[in-house]
This record gives C-alpha cells, sequence and structure tokens, in this order.
C-alpha cells in the first residue's frame, strides 16, 4: 500500500521509468501465494504439528479411560483350571478338578472416583489441545509480522533503486552536457550501488522470512498479509486456553488425589468355584460349588506414597494456576500499553514521512533549477527513504503489537 503513496510523493527526476517500475512490482509479489488469512494458515499450521496426531490419539485413551470408569468392574474377570490326582504316589484313580471364576471388586466410593478422574482427564486433553493451538498461533503470528515487515524493507529498497536509476540517468545527461562535474556522476553512481546492496540484503531477508512461514504451514505465504483487529472487549483472560488449561491440571490433580484416597487396597474379588472329584477308581464323581471373597489386606506405606504423590501433585497444580492467572493479567497489560506505544510512534513516523517528503521535493526543485548541489540531494533523499522505511515499519509494529493483545488475550485468529 506503500508503493503508489511514494511514487506519487518522489518528483518527477526520482521516480522510475516503466520497464522499472514493473520489473519492481515483478520482484515484489514473486513466489507469493494465493490470499489467505491468519485462521486459515493456523489450520495448515494444526494439521502439520505433530503432537496434533498424538493428542487425537489420546482422545481414544480419554474414551477408553471413560469406558472402564464406567463398568460394573475395575478390572476382567479371570478363569482358573486346577487338577489333583495321586498318580504319583498310591495311584487309587483319586481325582479333582476345579474351575474357578474370579470378578474383582469396586472399593466403596473408588468406581465414583475413578469416574471422576476420567471426565477431568478428558478436559485436561481438550484444554491441552486449546492451549497447544494458542501457543502454534502465537509463533504463526510472529512468522507473519516479521514476513511483512521484511516484505516492507523490500519495497523501499525497490522503490529507492529505482528512484537512484532514474536519478543516476538524469545526473549523466546533465554530466554529458557539461552542466555538472564529473564527481556528481560519481556520487549519483554509488548512490544507485547502496541501493542495490540494501535491497540484496533485504531480499534476503525476505526469503528468510517466508522460509519460516512455510516451515509453518508447509504452504507459500499469501500476497496480502492482511491486520487483525483488535477485540473490543477488554478482559478475555477468564476464557484464555493458558488459564483453562491450567484449571484442568489442578481439577485432574485434585481427582487424582480423591482417586488416591478412595484406593487404599488392591480391588477385592469375588469367585466363583466349580468343584468335581471323585475318592478313587471306582467311586463316582461329585460335584460341589463354592464362592470365595478375597480382601487384600491395605499397606499402610503405600497408601501412604500414593497419597503424599497425589498431594504434591495437586499442591503444585494449584500454585501453577495462581501464577498463570497473574502472567496472564500481566501480559495483558504490557499488550495493551504496546499498542498505545506503537500508536504514538506511528504518528511520528507519519509527521517525519511527511516532512521529509516535502523536504525531497523541494531539494530535488533546488537541484533541477540549478540553485543546490548534488550532495544536498543525497541527503534530502536519504533522510526521505530512512522516514519512508520508518513509518512502514511502526505501521507494521503496530500490526504486530494488535496481533500480541489478541494472543495475550488467548484470541485465536
Amino acid at each position: 500500500m506503500f508503493w503508489s503513496m511514494a511514487l506519487s510523493a518522489l518528483p518527477p527526476v526520482c521516480r522510475p521509468r516503466a520497464p522499472i517500475l514493473l520489473l519492481t512490482l515483478a520482484l515484489l509479489w514473486s513466489g507469493t501465494g494465493a490470499a489467505q488469512t491468519l485462521g486459515t494458515a493456523l489450520e495448515q499450521a494444526w494439521v502439520r504439528l505433530p503432537i496434533a496426531a498424538e493428542l487425537t490419539a489420546r482422545d481414544d485413551e480419554a474414551q477408553a479411560r471413560s469406558a472402564m470408569a464406567r463398568a460394573w468392574t475395575p478390572g476382567p474377570p479371570s478363569v482358573s483350571l486346577s487338577s489333583l490326582n495321586d498318580r504319583l504316589n498310591a495311584n487309587t484313580g483319586k481325582q479333582e478338578w476345579e474351575a474357578e471364576l474370579a470378578v474383582p471388586l469396586w472399593l466403596p466410593g473408588q468406581r465414583a472416583a475413578r469416574s471422576l478422574e476420567a471426565e477431568a482427564a478428558a478436559a485436561e486433553l481438550a484444554a491441552r489441545r486449546a492451549a497447544l493451538r494458542l501457543q502454534l498461533a502465537g509463533e504463526l503470528r510472529s512468522a507473519w509480522w516479521q514476513l511483512a515487515a521484511a516484505r516492507q524493507a523490500v519495497a523501499v529498497a525497490l522503490r529507492r533503486e529505482a528512484s537512484a536509476q532514474a536519478l543516476l540517468v538524469d545526473v549523466q545527461r546533465r554530466f554529458k552536457a557539461g552542466d555538472l562535474a564529473r564527481l556528481d556522476a560519481n556520487l549519483a553512481h554509488n548512490e544507485r550501488l547502496t541501493a542495490q546492496g540494501e535491497r540484496l540484503e533485504a531480499a534476503a531477508a525476505q526469503r528468510q522470512a517466508e522460509q519460516t512461514y512455510q516451515a509453518l504451514t508447509g504452504a507459500a505465504p499469501p500476497e496480502d498479509l492482511a491486520q487483525e483487529t483488535m477485540q473490543p472487549v477488554s478482559d478475555l483472560s477468564t476464557g484464555h486456553a493458558r488459564l483453562v488449561a491450567a484449571r484442568a491440571v489442578a481439577a485432574l490433580a485434585q481427582a487424582r488425589l480423591a482417586l488416591a484416597q478412595q484406593t487404599r487396597r488392591e480391588a477385592p474379588e469375588l469367585a466363583l468355584r466349580l468343584i468335581r472329584e471323585r475318592g478313587d477308581l471306582h467311586a463316582s464323581y461329585a460335584n460341589a460349588v463354592g464362592v470365595k471373597l478375597t480382601l487384600p489386606l491395605s499397606s499402610g506405606p503405600r497408601v501412604r506414597q500414593d497419597s503424599a504423590a497425589a498431594q504434591a501433585e495437586s499442591l503444585q497444580a494449584s500454585a501453577e494456576l495462581v501464577l498463570t492467572e497473574q502472567r496472564l493479567a500481566l501480559a495483558a497489560d504490557r499488550a495493551r500499553l504496546d499498542v498505545d506505544l506503537a500508536r504514538q510512534q506511528q504518528a511520528l513516523a507519519q509527521q517525519r514521512h511527511e516532512l521529509s517528503a516535502d523536504n525531497l521535493r523541494l531539494a530535488e526543485k533546488s537541484f533541477a533549477l540549478g540553485e543546490s548541489d548534488l550532495a544536498m540531494l543525497l541527503r534530502a533523499r536519504a533522510s526521505a527513504f530512512e522516514a519512508e522505511a520508518l513509518l512502514g515499519r511502526q505501521s507494521t509494529a503496530l500490526a504486530a503489537s494488535v496481533s500480541r493483545l489478541n494472543q495475550s488475550l488467548g484470541v485465536l485468529p
């Protein structure tokens, strides 16, 4: 958007000719992809994120954990089969067969605690996915505006090179006519070489920024790097993905502590026994049915170990939650201050750009009339292009500060 403004502000002697203008536009927009938004770029980057596939697999794990918590027993039943005979000693034909079907039982309150733990784990997984998506959005926003700043630097460098070429043509014409000295021709030639060097450096920085963007999204950057709209809501921290994730972690730790307090021994076991036996070879088989209840004894050190570990995890998660709330509040305040500062700096840069452009027009007119030398014109040109570059950087910085404010408030693009 700065291209047409800068061309109209330059005096005729500094405006690039048509072939140079076409080349400039071709270099500026070559290699760019189709128009897209930050939201579309975020979707592309999310698909490429390796941990996103892992979180998808974790969904199946969470569903399985919930199914286990809803089951009638804490574990699957087991079947055992045993045989007893006297073939190694008397060998009178004594035979005994026993089949047993054992089913583990829930401890009092354990099933409800396990169900709450499964729900908390599923909520923590969803919150972790949202927080990771927000973190990726922050990386993408940074790459987005780094690319915008690099493109702005290339645009200014290309305009300076085109203007320097136009100035060189005019100075050489006047030098051949005897109006200017050879020193002026050399100064104009040096100005063009300097502009070419700046353009090469800016183009290299732009390629690096494009590669960074492409590494995140897997696609070429768009032609138009659109700005974000600042959220009118003053406080969105209550729904911030990082805060929600911290709360989910604290809730999961509390649920695990409750489960540890309800699980003070191994699960009891109820078994159904079927026995078929005979006393000797001539006796007939007799059948018997029995019930067995196994109650594991509680282990004091193990219970204390599990409870202490769960308690430590819960305390750490609660402390992390408080710290996260404080950090998010400070980050949002700092981002708002950055937006205000960027606006003030852009206003100052706009004033400096207007003054420098006016000085450049006066210097061009004075040089064309022979009232001033080329050195004065080059100083005015350098000041004008420096002011234009500063205005571009401040405009990009303002747009980037708005994105950082949205990021600090947990707003996705």
